[in-house]
Protein backbone atom coordinates (compact mmCIF):
# COMPACT_ATOMS: atom_id res chain seq x y z
CA UNK A 1 0.00 0.00 0.00
CA UNK A 2 1.64 2.79 -1.37
CA UNK A 3 1.73 6.42 1.00
CA UNK A 4 1.03 8.75 -1.94
CA UNK A 5 -1.30 6.46 -3.77
CA UNK A 6 -3.23 6.95 -0.50
CA UNK A 7 -2.89 10.66 -0.15
CA UNK A 8 -4.14 11.70 -3.34
CA UNK A 9 -7.08 9.13 -3.19
CA UNK A 10 -7.88 11.14 0.34
CA UNK A 11 -7.90 14.47 -1.77
CA UNK A 12 -9.80 13.15 -4.62
CA UNK A 13 -12.50 11.55 -2.25
CA UNK A 14 -12.88 15.12 -0.42
CA UNK A 15 -13.24 17.13 -4.13
CA UNK A 16 -15.31 14.37 -5.23
CA UNK A 17 -17.67 14.68 -2.51
CA UNK A 18 -17.64 18.35 -2.91
CA UNK A 19 -18.58 17.97 -6.12
CA UNK A 20 -21.23 15.35 -6.00
CA UNK A 21 -22.75 17.36 -3.41
CA UNK A 22 -22.93 20.86 -5.21
CA UNK A 23 -23.87 19.02 -7.95
CA UNK A 24 -27.24 17.72 -6.21
CA UNK A 25 -27.96 20.92 -4.27
CA UNK A 26 -27.86 22.47 -7.98
CA UNK A 27 -30.39 20.15 -9.18
CA UNK A 28 -32.15 20.64 -5.99
CA UNK A 29 -32.49 24.52 -6.15
CA UNK A 30 -33.29 24.31 -10.36
CA UNK A 31 -36.48 22.40 -8.96
CA UNK A 32 -37.50 25.10 -6.56
CA UNK A 33 -38.84 26.84 -9.09
CA UNK A 34 -41.02 23.60 -10.51
CA UNK A 35 -45.05 23.59 -10.27
CA UNK A 36 -46.31 22.64 -7.39
CA UNK A 37 -48.59 19.68 -7.20
CA UNK A 38 -52.66 20.18 -7.04
CA UNK A 39 -52.30 18.11 -3.54
CA UNK A 40 -50.17 20.66 -2.49
CA UNK A 41 -51.28 24.01 -3.78
CA UNK A 42 -53.21 24.66 -0.26
CA UNK A 43 -50.11 24.80 1.68
CA UNK A 44 -48.99 28.56 0.75
CA UNK A 45 -50.50 30.92 -0.65
CA UNK A 46 -49.04 32.96 -3.25
CA UNK A 47 -46.47 35.85 -0.72
CA UNK A 48 -46.07 32.29 1.33
CA UNK A 49 -44.89 30.10 -1.74
CA UNK A 50 -42.66 33.49 -2.66
CA UNK A 51 -40.98 33.86 1.04
CA UNK A 52 -40.79 29.69 1.02
CA UNK A 53 -38.37 30.11 -2.63
CA UNK A 54 -36.36 33.06 -1.06
CA UNK A 55 -35.38 30.89 2.14
CA UNK A 56 -34.19 27.51 -0.09
CA UNK A 57 -32.11 29.91 -2.48
CA UNK A 58 -30.80 31.87 0.43
CA UNK A 59 -29.82 28.64 2.04
CA UNK A 60 -28.48 27.11 -1.17
CA UNK A 61 -26.87 30.15 -1.46
CA UNK A 62 -25.19 30.48 1.85
CA UNK A 63 -24.27 26.21 1.64
CA UNK A 64 -21.95 26.62 -1.05
CA UNK A 65 -20.06 29.36 0.68
CA UNK A 66 -20.09 26.86 3.72
CA UNK A 67 -19.10 23.70 1.79
CA UNK A 68 -16.29 25.42 -0.42
CA UNK A 69 -14.68 27.31 2.65
CA UNK A 70 -14.86 23.67 4.53
CA UNK A 71 -13.26 22.08 0.94
CA UNK A 72 -10.49 24.57 0.90
CA UNK A 73 -9.52 24.50 4.60
CA UNK A 74 -9.08 20.65 4.74
CA UNK A 75 -7.50 20.50 1.39
CA UNK A 76 -4.81 23.10 2.46
CA UNK A 77 -4.31 21.80 6.25
CA UNK A 78 -3.80 18.48 4.16
CA UNK A 79 -1.23 20.23 1.54
CA UNK A 80 0.53 22.39 3.69
CA UNK A 81 1.23 19.61 6.71
CA UNK A 82 -0.73 20.63 9.13
CA UNK A 83 -1.72 17.50 11.00
CA UNK A 84 2.39 17.03 10.64
CA UNK A 85 2.19 20.00 12.74
CA UNK A 86 -0.42 19.44 15.09
CA UNK A 87 1.18 15.79 15.68
CA UNK A 88 4.24 17.71 16.52
CA UNK A 89 2.41 19.52 18.85
CA UNK A 90 0.91 16.50 21.36
CA UNK A 91 4.72 14.61 20.63
CA UNK A 92 6.18 17.04 22.06
CA UNK A 93 3.64 17.50 24.63
CA UNK A 94 3.37 13.85 25.93
CA UNK A 95 4.92 10.57 25.17
CA UNK A 96 1.56 8.97 26.55
CA UNK A 97 -0.23 7.87 23.48
CA UNK A 98 -3.67 8.32 24.91
CA UNK A 99 -2.91 11.91 25.79
CA UNK A 100 -1.33 12.61 21.90
CA UNK A 101 -4.60 10.89 20.72
CA UNK A 102 -6.49 13.49 22.76
CA UNK A 103 -4.57 16.51 22.34
CA UNK A 104 -4.22 15.58 18.33
CA UNK A 105 -8.49 15.31 18.34
CA UNK A 106 -8.76 18.40 20.36
CA UNK A 107 -7.08 20.77 18.25
CA UNK A 108 -8.57 19.13 15.54
CA UNK A 109 -11.73 20.08 16.77
CA UNK A 110 -11.23 23.43 18.33
CA UNK A 111 -9.69 24.81 14.78
CA UNK A 112 -13.03 23.26 13.08
CA UNK A 113 -15.27 24.67 15.87
CA UNK A 114 -13.54 28.06 15.07
CA UNK A 115 -14.20 28.11 11.43
CA UNK A 116 -17.31 27.15 11.61
CA UNK A 117 -18.46 29.74 14.10
CA UNK A 118 -19.00 32.42 12.23
CA UNK A 119 -21.14 29.74 9.39
CA UNK A 120 -23.32 29.00 12.72
CA UNK A 121 -24.20 32.02 13.83
CA UNK A 122 -24.57 34.03 10.43
CA UNK A 123 -26.85 31.26 10.11
CA UNK A 124 -29.30 31.45 13.24
CA UNK A 125 -29.18 35.33 13.83
CA UNK A 126 -29.34 36.16 10.13
CA UNK A 127 -31.07 33.35 8.00
CA UNK A 128 -33.22 31.59 10.56
CA UNK A 129 -34.24 35.43 11.91
CA UNK A 130 -34.37 37.17 8.77
CA UNK A 131 -37.76 34.56 8.18
CA UNK A 132 -39.34 34.19 11.06
CA UNK A 133 -37.74 30.46 12.98
CA UNK A 134 -35.07 31.99 15.21
CA UNK A 135 -36.36 32.62 18.88
CA UNK A 136 -33.07 31.63 20.71
CA UNK A 137 -30.97 34.64 22.19
CA UNK A 138 -27.50 35.34 22.04
CA UNK A 139 -26.84 33.96 25.48
CA UNK A 140 -28.39 30.39 24.85
CA UNK A 141 -26.55 30.28 21.43
CA UNK A 142 -23.24 30.59 23.17
CA UNK A 143 -24.41 28.27 26.11
CA UNK A 144 -25.25 25.96 23.72
CA UNK A 145 -21.77 25.93 22.20
CA UNK A 146 -20.17 25.92 25.57
CA UNK A 147 -22.22 22.73 26.39
CA UNK A 148 -21.91 20.55 23.50
CA UNK A 149 -18.19 21.36 23.37
CA UNK A 150 -17.86 20.33 27.06
CA UNK A 151 -20.16 17.10 25.92
CA UNK A 152 -17.47 16.51 23.12
CA UNK A 153 -14.97 16.47 25.42
CA UNK A 154 -16.50 14.63 28.07
CA UNK A 155 -17.89 11.69 25.95
CA UNK A 156 -15.84 11.75 23.05
CA UNK A 157 -12.60 12.08 25.01
CA UNK A 158 -13.80 9.18 27.24
CA UNK A 159 -14.59 6.84 24.17
CA UNK A 160 -11.32 7.75 22.29
CA UNK A 161 -9.29 7.09 25.35
CA UNK A 162 -10.88 3.59 25.42
CA UNK A 163 -9.87 3.00 21.78
CA UNK A 164 -6.33 3.46 22.35
CA UNK A 165 -6.15 2.01 25.79
CA UNK A 166 -7.99 -1.02 23.79
CA UNK A 167 -5.28 -0.73 20.84
CA UNK A 168 -2.51 -1.46 23.20
CA UNK A 169 -3.94 -3.74 25.37
CA UNK A 170 -5.62 -6.34 23.05
CA UNK A 171 -3.92 -5.62 19.81
CA UNK A 172 -5.55 -6.33 16.51
CA UNK A 173 -8.59 -7.74 18.67
CA UNK A 174 -9.28 -4.58 20.25
CA UNK A 175 -12.12 -3.67 17.73
CA UNK A 176 -14.03 -6.36 19.22
CA UNK A 177 -13.65 -4.57 22.80
CA UNK A 178 -14.81 -1.50 21.71
CA UNK A 179 -17.36 -2.66 19.64
CA UNK A 180 -18.63 -3.80 22.81
CA UNK A 181 -18.48 -0.58 24.61
CA UNK A 182 -20.17 0.87 21.72
CA UNK A 183 -22.65 -1.38 22.39
CA UNK A 184 -23.56 -0.47 25.60
CA UNK A 185 -23.56 3.55 24.92
CA UNK A 186 -25.52 3.23 22.22
CA UNK A 187 -28.45 1.07 24.27
CA UNK A 188 -27.79 3.23 27.33
CA UNK A 189 -28.13 6.59 25.57
CA UNK A 190 -31.04 5.34 23.69
CA UNK A 191 -32.99 4.69 26.96
CA UNK A 192 -31.75 7.88 29.21
CA UNK A 193 -30.68 10.09 26.30
CA UNK A 194 -34.29 11.83 27.20
CA UNK A 195 -33.85 12.09 30.72
CA UNK A 196 -29.80 12.79 30.99
CA UNK A 197 -28.31 14.98 28.07
CA UNK A 198 -31.57 16.76 27.04
CA UNK A 199 -32.36 18.57 29.75
CA UNK A 200 -28.80 20.24 29.59
CA UNK A 201 -30.32 21.96 26.60
CA UNK A 202 -34.33 21.99 27.32
CA UNK A 203 -36.86 22.15 30.01
CA UNK A 204 -38.83 18.87 29.37
CA UNK A 205 -42.38 19.14 31.45
CA UNK A 206 -44.70 16.11 31.84
CA UNK A 207 -48.15 16.49 29.79
CA UNK A 208 -50.97 18.45 32.16
CA UNK A 209 -54.77 16.53 32.20
CA UNK A 210 -56.74 17.71 29.77
CA UNK A 211 -58.70 16.96 26.38
CA UNK A 212 -55.12 16.15 24.60
CA UNK A 213 -53.62 13.96 27.27
CA UNK A 214 -57.13 12.34 27.15
CA UNK A 215 -56.91 11.72 23.59
CA UNK A 216 -53.54 10.29 23.52
CA UNK A 217 -53.98 7.78 26.33
CA UNK A 218 -57.24 6.83 24.61
CA UNK A 219 -55.12 6.18 21.15
CA UNK A 220 -52.96 4.40 23.61
CA UNK A 221 -54.89 1.91 25.06
CA UNK A 222 -57.23 1.17 21.48
CA UNK A 223 -53.53 -0.14 20.11
CA UNK A 224 -52.26 -1.49 23.11
CA UNK A 225 -49.45 0.72 23.39
CA UNK A 226 -48.39 1.04 27.10
CA UNK A 227 -47.51 4.68 27.25
CA UNK A 228 -46.99 6.58 30.85
CA UNK A 229 -44.29 8.94 29.63
CA UNK A 230 -45.70 12.07 27.65
CA UNK A 231 -43.47 15.43 27.54
CA UNK A 232 -43.80 18.55 26.68
CA UNK A 233 -40.13 19.96 25.81
CA UNK A 234 -39.61 24.22 25.05
CA UNK A 235 -38.11 23.92 21.29
CA UNK A 236 -40.01 27.83 21.45
CA UNK A 237 -36.61 28.88 23.28
CA UNK A 238 -34.64 28.18 20.11
CA UNK A 239 -37.08 28.28 16.64
CA UNK A 240 -40.37 28.18 15.83
CA UNK A 241 -40.18 25.21 13.70
CA UNK A 242 -41.96 22.45 15.34
CA UNK A 243 -41.43 18.49 16.13
CA UNK A 244 -42.17 15.61 17.95
CA UNK A 245 -40.17 12.28 18.69
CA UNK A 246 -40.39 8.75 20.26
CA UNK A 247 -37.53 8.33 22.18
CA UNK A 248 -36.38 4.67 24.60
CA UNK A 249 -37.41 1.36 24.84
CA UNK A 250 -39.60 -0.67 27.74
CA UNK A 251 -40.67 1.16 30.46
CA UNK A 252 -38.09 3.75 29.60
CA UNK A 253 -40.03 4.34 26.13
CA UNK A 254 -41.47 7.92 25.95
CA UNK A 255 -43.24 10.63 23.73
CA UNK A 256 -41.79 14.12 23.41
CA UNK A 257 -43.99 17.01 21.90
CA UNK A 258 -42.56 20.49 21.27
CA UNK A 259 -44.56 23.39 22.23
CA UNK A 260 -44.52 24.43 19.32
CA UNK A 261 -46.40 21.32 17.33
CA UNK A 262 -48.95 21.75 20.15
CA UNK A 263 -49.81 25.54 19.79
CA UNK A 264 -49.49 24.65 15.56
CA UNK A 265 -51.53 21.30 15.22
CA UNK A 266 -55.48 20.56 16.39
CA UNK A 267 -55.99 17.84 18.66
CA UNK A 268 -56.79 15.58 16.38
CA UNK A 269 -54.00 16.50 14.37
CA UNK A 270 -51.38 15.90 17.19
CA UNK A 271 -52.88 12.23 17.55
CA UNK A 272 -52.79 11.67 14.43
CA UNK A 273 -48.72 12.34 14.64
CA UNK A 274 -48.56 10.47 17.95
CA UNK A 275 -49.78 7.05 15.64
CA UNK A 276 -47.05 7.73 13.63
CA UNK A 277 -44.78 7.92 16.14
CA UNK A 278 -46.28 4.13 17.77
CA UNK A 279 -46.02 3.05 14.15
CA UNK A 280 -42.19 3.00 14.51
CA UNK A 281 -41.99 1.18 18.04
CA UNK A 282 -44.98 -1.40 16.82
CA UNK A 283 -43.30 -1.79 13.10
CA UNK A 284 -39.73 -2.70 15.16
CA UNK A 285 -38.16 0.02 12.96
CA UNK A 286 -36.32 0.94 16.71
CA UNK A 287 -34.98 -2.43 16.75
CA UNK A 288 -34.30 -2.93 12.92
CA UNK A 289 -32.45 1.18 13.48
CA UNK A 290 -30.07 -0.25 16.50
CA UNK A 291 -28.93 -3.36 15.04
CA UNK A 292 -28.20 -1.98 11.76
CA UNK A 293 -26.15 0.43 13.67
CA UNK A 294 -24.66 -1.80 15.61
CA UNK A 295 -23.56 -4.05 12.70
CA UNK A 296 -21.92 -0.92 10.96
CA UNK A 297 -20.30 0.07 13.87
CA UNK A 298 -18.87 -3.62 14.01
CA UNK A 299 -17.88 -3.46 10.37
CA UNK A 300 -15.99 -0.39 10.90
CA UNK A 301 -14.10 -1.06 13.49
CA UNK A 302 -12.84 -4.19 11.95
CA UNK A 303 -11.90 -2.63 8.62
CA UNK A 304 -9.99 -0.14 10.84
CA UNK A 305 -8.06 -3.14 12.91
CA UNK A 306 -6.83 -4.48 9.52
CA UNK A 307 -5.48 -0.86 8.72
CA UNK A 308 -4.46 1.03 11.75
CA UNK A 309 -1.01 -0.08 12.76
CA UNK A 310 -0.48 0.49 8.90
CA UNK A 311 2.65 2.83 9.04
CA UNK A 312 1.51 4.32 5.34
CA UNK A 313 -1.75 5.60 6.93
CA UNK A 314 -0.09 8.08 9.24
CA UNK A 315 2.37 9.01 6.04
CA UNK A 316 -0.96 9.92 3.53
CA UNK A 317 -1.49 12.56 5.66
CA UNK A 318 2.48 13.78 5.85
CA UNK A 319 2.78 12.25 9.25
CA UNK A 320 5.99 10.54 9.71
CA UNK A 321 6.24 8.03 12.09
CA UNK A 322 3.26 5.72 12.33
CA UNK A 323 0.73 6.95 15.20
CA UNK A 324 -2.23 5.45 16.26
CA UNK A 325 -4.31 9.17 15.97
CA UNK A 326 -2.84 9.80 12.59
CA UNK A 327 -3.88 6.81 11.54
CA UNK A 328 -7.66 6.90 12.99
CA UNK A 329 -7.74 10.65 11.26
CA UNK A 330 -6.61 9.00 7.72
CA UNK A 331 -8.85 5.65 8.08
CA UNK A 332 -11.66 7.69 8.49
CA UNK A 333 -11.01 10.32 5.63
CA UNK A 334 -10.34 7.32 3.48
CA UNK A 335 -13.87 5.40 4.86
CA UNK A 336 -16.26 8.34 3.92
CA UNK A 337 -16.93 6.64 0.27
CA UNK A 338 -18.23 3.58 2.21
CA UNK A 339 -20.08 5.89 4.68
CA UNK A 340 -21.91 7.23 1.58
CA UNK A 341 -22.85 3.97 0.54
CA UNK A 342 -23.94 2.63 3.70
CA UNK A 343 -26.06 6.28 4.69
CA UNK A 344 -27.75 5.52 0.78
CA UNK A 345 -29.08 2.25 2.51
CA UNK A 346 -30.14 3.40 5.86
CA UNK A 347 -32.15 6.42 4.03
CA UNK A 348 -33.82 4.13 1.62
CA UNK A 349 -35.24 1.96 4.76
CA UNK A 350 -35.55 4.61 6.48
CA UNK A 351 -38.59 6.20 3.57
CA UNK A 352 -39.87 2.98 3.78
CA UNK A 353 -40.54 2.90 7.74
CA UNK A 354 -41.82 6.16 7.07
CA UNK A 355 -44.61 5.02 4.65
CA UNK A 356 -45.58 1.87 6.95
CA UNK A 357 -45.82 4.52 10.11
CA UNK A 358 -48.01 6.56 8.47
CA UNK A 359 -49.66 3.33 7.19
CA UNK A 360 -50.43 2.20 10.72
CA UNK A 361 -51.04 5.79 11.45
CA UNK A 362 -53.91 5.72 8.80
CA UNK A 363 -55.25 2.05 9.86
CA UNK A 364 -55.41 2.72 13.52
CA UNK A 365 -56.28 6.37 13.26
CA UNK A 366 -56.70 7.98 10.76
CA UNK A 367 -55.50 9.33 7.44
CA UNK A 368 -57.19 13.08 7.37
CA UNK A 369 -55.96 14.57 10.77
CA UNK A 370 -52.08 13.01 9.40
CA UNK A 371 -52.32 14.64 5.71
CA UNK A 372 -53.05 17.95 7.65
CA UNK A 373 -50.57 18.02 10.37
CA UNK A 374 -47.83 17.60 7.56
CA UNK A 375 -49.21 19.91 5.45
CA UNK A 376 -49.29 21.96 8.50
CA UNK A 377 -45.98 21.68 9.40
CA UNK A 378 -44.67 21.98 5.82
CA UNK A 379 -46.18 25.57 6.06
CA UNK A 380 -44.96 26.35 9.20
CA UNK A 381 -40.93 25.15 8.32
CA UNK A 382 -41.28 26.90 4.52
CA UNK A 383 -40.31 23.35 3.63
CA UNK A 384 -39.36 22.39 -0.17
CA UNK A 385 -42.20 21.21 -1.97
CA UNK A 386 -40.60 19.76 -5.15
CA UNK A 387 -37.03 18.19 -3.87
CA UNK A 388 -35.11 16.71 -6.87
CA UNK A 389 -35.55 12.96 -6.65
CA UNK A 390 -31.79 12.50 -6.66
CA UNK A 391 -31.35 14.65 -4.06
CA UNK A 392 -34.15 12.73 -2.05
CA UNK A 393 -32.45 9.44 -3.18
CA UNK A 394 -28.82 10.84 -1.18
CA UNK A 395 -30.03 13.07 1.64
CA UNK A 396 -33.77 12.34 2.63
CA UNK A 397 -34.37 9.79 5.58
CA UNK A 398 -38.19 11.32 4.80
CA UNK A 399 -39.93 10.85 1.60
CA UNK A 400 -40.88 14.06 0.41
CA UNK A 401 -44.47 15.53 1.23
CA UNK A 402 -46.37 14.59 -2.07
CA UNK A 403 -45.74 11.17 -1.86
CA UNK A 404 -46.59 10.52 1.59
CA UNK A 405 -49.85 12.17 1.25
CA UNK A 406 -50.84 9.95 -2.16
CA UNK A 407 -49.50 7.11 0.13
CA UNK A 408 -52.02 8.14 2.63
CA UNK A 409 -54.80 8.68 -0.14
CA UNK A 410 -54.48 5.57 -1.52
Amino acid sequence: MDSEFLYYSIIGILVAQYAMDTFLDYLNAKHFLKEIPDELKDVFDENEYQKAQSYHQVNYRFGIWKDGVSLLVVLGFLVLGGFRIVDNLVQDYSENSIFQALGFFGILALGSSIISFPFSYYQTFYIEEKYGFNTTTKKIFFLDIFKSALLSTVLGGGVLALVIWFLEWAGSNFWLYVWGVSIFLMIFMNLFYSKLLVPLFNKQTPLGPGNLKTAIEGYAKKVGFDLKNIFVIDGSKRSTKANAYFSGFGKQKRVTLYDTLINDLEEEEIVAVLAHEVGHYKRKHIIFNMVSSVLLMGLTLYLLSLFINVPQLSLAIAVEGSSYHAGLMAFFLLYSPISVITGLAMNFLSRKFEFQADDYAKNTFASHPLISSLKKLSKSNLSNLTPHPAYVFVHYSHPPLIERIRNLKA
